[in-house]
């Protein structure tokens, strides 16, 4: 089943290919740049390329844009070791998931040349998953200090990604349709390539190009809900009176935002290949959501019912879902929530034959770690505990990885150059 799951999971991430996605949404029509059904004239165009997916991205939008009339230069901000842009767009490196200074150094770059556009002049907005993180603009006087302090604080409390946007957005200078706002009065054409549950604009990269339709109310509720205290700065900038840009903002009267991808395609691309393999396949949910040991729990259920009943399907058959699990941390291990999942449904199926899975985060990176995810079988426990390890104990201090990696169950594949969130898939024999 092993082998099967690997021809799965490069199925899922072939889907999610990101110059695929520019190609489809961006060409040019009698020299001007076009999406759909739009086209776009413009006597300069500035390209920016945003998250864990920006090179792949930034080339594929190069090699489409040239032969449109406009002067064409480009800026390229990606997480380290990750692909970089075409050499004539500059490419810029920074940290992910928590800020670091490259990351404020970008944001300032984009904000420069951004508030440099003039009417006349087209935005071309390429954005991935990550570019949040990447594009560290705090706004004064919060400094980069204290937003670390405060994503770190997010990610540990196991806040949905929607709620720990909220709070950025009102902490930052490009967040929440502040890029745009620097922008106009140029136009703005955006390529989103969605790694969040929903495909909401406003929420993929903080909505960097869209209306946000949050407060600075929601943003203190989402603090007050997972009791973090924030530094002193972002307490006073979320008790002012500044606000994001919202629906019906006449800044968005000249901007198109266009969804080029999501978790969907690389879920129905999973499902797809487990058919051709032989596994009959269901999916779950592509918008799956919560803590990863819940959603592990569910999982391991349906597994049994398989086996002991055949419902919801007989086997063999692949349990198929996509979405963003989340991790409450309690304790100092190293993992991140498709390493979490992957244990505790090892432990759920300790000992039951006839099932093996994994979980990956779609960028090759989970958490703020180098592995991507698990595979796990009936066997993955005892393999831990013949290694010497406590499965139960390394649960306990969120030390995931640990305990992956003595049982030989880590998923490793480097940055793959896209990011559409968590894929899941559990294969079920009799």
């Amino acid at each position: 089943m092993r082998e099967v799951l690997e021809s799965i999971l490069s199925a899922g991430l072939a889907a999610a290919d990101p110059a695929l996605a520019v190609e489809r949404h961006l060409g040019v029509r009698e020299g001007e740049v076009a999406s759909g059904d739009g086209t776009f004239p413009a006597r300069r165009v500035f390209v920016l390329s945003a998250g864990k997916a920006a090179g792949a991205m930034a080339e594929a939008a190069e090699r489409v844009l040239r032969p449109v009339r406009a002067e064409v230069e480009g800026l390229v901000v990606t997480k380290y070791d990750h692909r970089p842009g075409p050499e004539v767009y500059r490419t810029l490196f920074a940290a992910h998931p928590e800020p670091d200074e490259a990351g404020v150094e970008a944001a300032r770059r984009v904000t420069e040349a951004v508030g440099e556009l003039e009417e006349g002049d087209l935005l071309l907005a390429l954005i991935s998953g990550g570019a949040s993180a990447l594009l560290a603009d705090p706004e004064p006087p919060v400094e980069l200090a204290e937003i670390k302090e405060l994503t770190g604080a997010l990610l540990r409390s196991g806040a949905a990604i929607d709620e720990i946007n909220c709070v950025r957005k009102h902490v930052s200078t490009l967040k929440g349709g502040g890029l745009v706002r620097l922008a106009a009065p140029a136009r703005t054409l955006a390529l989103l390539l969605s790694d969040v549950v929903g495909d909401n604009l406003s929420s993929i990269a903080s909505g960097l190009t869209a209306p946000d339709p949050t407060t600075l109310e929601d943003a203190r509720d989402v603090l007050r809900r997972y009791r973090i205290e924030p530094p002193g700065s972002v307490r006073e900038l979320l008790d002012g009176a500044r606000e994001t840009p919202k629906p019906g903002d006449p800044v968005f009267e000249n901007v198109t935002n266009v969804l080029c991808g999501s978790g969907r395609a690389s879920v129905e691309a999973a499902a797809g290949k487990a058919r051709e393999l032989g596994y009959a396949p269901l999916v779950l949910s592509t918008s799956m959501t919560g803590d990863c040991r819940g959603i592990a729990s569910a999982y391991g259920a349906v597994v049994r019912e398989v086996l002991e009943s055949g419902n919801p399907l007989e086997a063999p058959c692949a349990l198929v879902s996509g979405g963003e699990a989340t991790v409450t941390v309690r304790g100092d291990g190293e993992g991140g929530p498709n390493q979490e999942f992957s244990l505790a449904l090892a432990l759920e199926l300790d000992g039951v034959p006839g099932w093996a899975a994994f979980s990956v985060d779609t960028d090759g990176n989970d958490g703020p770690t180098d592995a991507a995810g698990g595979l796990v079988d009936g066997e993955t426990v005892q393999k831990i505990r013949e290694a010497g390890h406590d499965p139960e104990d390394l649960l306990a201090e969120n030390a995931s990885k640990a305990a992956l990696e003595a049982a030989g169950a880590l998923v490793v594949t480097g940055p793959t150059g896209t990011n559409v969130n968590d894929l899941r898939v559990a294969l079920v024999e009799t």
